[in-house]
């Protein structure tokens, strides 16, 4: 009787009273009518961003959106820029990682076993600020999309895009840092003004489906998971996954690799070349997808939602 009490109180705040075990298909959608999108992460640079565009023409594999994770102010103004017209000219979105965060800081929690679970949120009202500057900094040179780890910067981005302080199409895409487990945190998420939500790396189908069914912003999921989150591989999973899940960005990370945040100059080739097997990557991913998911349809590339940067 307890739980169904309870069952009955979730439904009426519109969440689903049980995971997705029927693997009921989602019919949400992308705002063009596709059911997927793809991400290459860990592009950290110009140098890199070239590399993954060359991959994405040799291995005809369609690029959605790529996202960089060493944070804007590791990114000199005229490295922005150069991003932000690559990103222009091919269509695809330009993510850039808000910085600095805890881990930058002088504080030792994060260096913990147990204090880890502070992950990047921003430390005390400064850190804060300069995060939000950090933003500023990324729109004033053309960037349309930000990956922050703090759903305190969230709501207050999302505040400041309310009152035209931010462009109101910038795209706050919530980092796997911060992810979003259950059906009740991911639309405490959209609420506070995520635009495409990040999840754990390892949640079942059927989990994922009932993150679904309670929020309509698109989800991001890595398919092949760095091994600090979890090193999964999870190809042959995608029909399913879009089946119960629709719309999602699929993720490709790499396992068998160092974790090269925060990069630069001395971790380049090591960040190009991983860049490029990725590319090699998505491009096996989709070959089972279109075997085993013929009917699934992929967003087309350009599509007026995504956060492509906006320069002259």
């Amino acid at each position: 009787m307890t739980m169904k009490k309870t069952q009955q109180f979730l439904a009426k705040l519109k969440l689903p009273t049980e995971d997705n075990h029927a693997l009921k298909p989602s019919s949400k959608r992308f705002k063009d009518g596709g059911q997927y999108r793809l991400e290459i992460p860990s592009v950290e640079g110009p140098r890199v961003f070239r590399a993954v565009l060359e991959e994405a023409k040799a291995y005809k594999v369609p690029i959605h959106r790529i996202s960089q994770g060493s944070g804007v102010m590791l990114l000199t103004r005229d490295e922005i820029r150069e991003m932000a017209h690559m990103g222009r000219e091919e269509g695809i979105e330009v993510c850039l990682f808000v910085g600095p965060r805890a881990t930058f800081e002088t504080g030792a929690q994060t260096a913990s076993a147990a204090g880890k679970v502070i992950g990047l949120q921003h430390r005390g009202a400064d850190q804060l600020i300069y995060a939000i500057e950090d933003v500023r900094r990324a729109c004033d040179l053309g960037i349309r999309s930000i990956l922050p780890a703090d759903l305190g910067l969230i709501w207050v981005l999302h505040q400041m895009k309310q009152k035209g302080e931010l462009p109101k199409n910038l795209v706050i895409k919530s980092s796997v840092t911060l992810p979003a487990a259950n059906p009740a945190t991911a639309k405490l998420f959209e609420q506070c003004g995520v635009s495409t939500l990040n999840i754990p790396t390892d949640l079942s189908p059927a989990q994922l489906g009932a993150i679904r069914q309670a929020v309509d912003i698109p989800i991001d999921l890595y398919i092949e998971v760095p091994d600090n989150f979890g090193g999964f591989i999870r190809y042959y999973e995608m029909p399913k996954i879009l089946q119960v899940a629709a719309p999602v960005y699929f993720k490709f990370g790499l396992r068998n690799a160092p974790d090269i945040y925060p990069s630069g100059r001395h971790l380049e080739d090591l960040a190009v070349n991983m860049g490029r097997e990725r590319l090699h990557r998505a491009r096996i991913a989709l070959d089972l997808l279109e075997e085993y998911g013929p009917d699934f349809k992929m967003s087309p590339l350009g599509s007026k939602d995504l956060g492509i940067p906006e320069v002259e």
